[in-house]
């Protein structure tokens, strides 16, 4: 038993000594390495904290100034949109006054031609292309040059206010967008280190292949404040452009109307003049016709009453042929009745009389047609004037020039 139980190897004092200088050295140089690491470590942690605050203080002044430039090209879009609203609300106010304006040109253009279609229905000579005509047919030209004119406006602003949406929409993405990022980097910069709902996300350091340039961000917006302009440059001019078409062709209608109108009285003026002189006229025919049938009458008469002379006279002469033998003698009774007999016959048949009569039935025939052609010319005057004066001056009168 006391053989299986060796004591342990004994060390001389001297590697005693040495193993404890060891020990000590060893431990010198761990502290020494420890002393060290944690100095490096602080300088590491100091410089990194350095670091970090600098670097987050670089961010914070970024996402300031982004900020600010997104609240600048906000205010830009912001004050383009609402430029563009008002140019498309004055537009929208100017195509209600073209469509006014164009539902207005409608009726005296009918009654335009209406007045030349009524005006068909003159007859005789006056059926004449006299100034109402002309003006007439200026007026239906002018409206229809004005409802084209008009039309062709119309067209161009309801075009420009589809430019001016496609404007706002642009504007109104653009500064939806911008209302977000500015909300996300309003987000951002409130947070710190002790906010809550900070977390590690590893896929957000990577960038995506639909970021686009801080050139090309810039780009977008002015490319958006860009075509704003240039429609509401486009809206203001055009805006002119129609107040001067609407002023101008009212007074064109309002001219022309105004025209047509002393047309119509200066011939209807006409028309009567020339009736009364034809009523005279009528009247002095008349006059004279009965006194011409007077005359005939009187004639007549006249013829008449020398015919109990002429058989007077052929009697005697017939019962003085019947005086017996040397009695029937040619004495001065017989040669007077003879001569007699032969001046009445001539005066008769002569043409102081018959030839005077003949004349006078002439005349009063001529007087009649006369008197039948003045009745005529007086019934296509009166149709003249009811067609001018009823039909087409009165229907006028329902025409209103509104102010476009």
């Amino acid at each position: 038993m006391a053989k299986l139980l060796k004591a342990p190897p004994k060390f001389h004092p001297s590697e005693w000594d040495i193993a404890n200088k060891m020990q000590c050295a060893s431990t010198e140089s761990q502290k020494s390495r420890s002393e060290r690491m944690i100095a490096e470590s602080q300088r590491l942690l100091d410089e990194i904290e350095t670091t970090t605050q600098k670097t987050h203080s670089d961010v914070n002044k970024k996402i300031e100034q982004r900020q600010e430039e997104i609240k600048f090209w906000k205010q830009e879009l912001d004050n383009k949109l609402e430029q563009i609203v008002h140019e498309t609300e004055v537009l929208l106010s100017f195509k209600t006054r073209l469509e006014k304006s164009l539902e207005s040109c409608k009726e005296p253009l009918i009654i335009a031609q209406k007045c030349l279609l009524n005006r068909q229905r003159r007859v005789g000579v006056d059926l004449v292309h006299d100034e109402v005509e002309q003006e007439l047919v200026k007026e239906a030209e002018v409206l229809q040059g004005v409802i084209a004119l008009l039309g062709r406006t119309l067209e161009q602003t309801n075009e420009q206010i589809r430019l001016n949406r496609s404007a706002k929409y642009n504007l109104e993405m653009d500064l939806k967008d911008k209302f977000t990022a500015l909300t996300i980097d309003d987000y951002c910069a409130s947070l710190t280190n002790n906010t809550p709902d900070i977390r590690y996300t590893d896929i957000a350091v990577k960038i995506k292949g639909n970021f686009v340039s801080p050139e090309d961000w810039i780009y977008f917006s002015n490319i958006n404040v860009k075509k704003a302009d240039r429609q509401r440059n486009n809206s203001l001019a055009l805006g002119v452009l129609i107040g001067g078409i609407l002023s101008q062709t009212e007074n064109d209608m309002r001219k022309q109307y105004e025209t047509v109108n002393a047309a119509f009285r200066n011939r209807v003026k006409e028309v009567k003049d020339a009736k009364n002189k034809l009523e005279t006229l009528l009247a002095m025919v008349m006059d004279e016709t009965a006194s011409q049938e007077k005359n005939i009458a009187a004639l007549k008469k006249a013829i008449a009453n020398k015919e109990g002379p002429v058989k007077v006279a052929q009697t005697r002469l017939e019962a003085r042929n019947h005086r017996p033998n040397v009695e029937l003698c040619y004495d001065t009774v017989q040669y007077r009745l003879i001569s007699e007999v032969q001046e009445i016959t001539k005066n008769i048949q002569r043409q102081v009389l018959k030839d005077t009569l003949a004349q006078a039935e002439t005349e009063l025939k001529g007087l009649r047609r006369r008197q039948l052609s003045l009745e005529e010319e007086i019934q296509v005057k009166e149709n003249t004037l009811y067609t001018d004066e009823v039909l087409c001056m009165q229907m006028r009168e329902s025409v209103y020039i509104n102010n476009f």
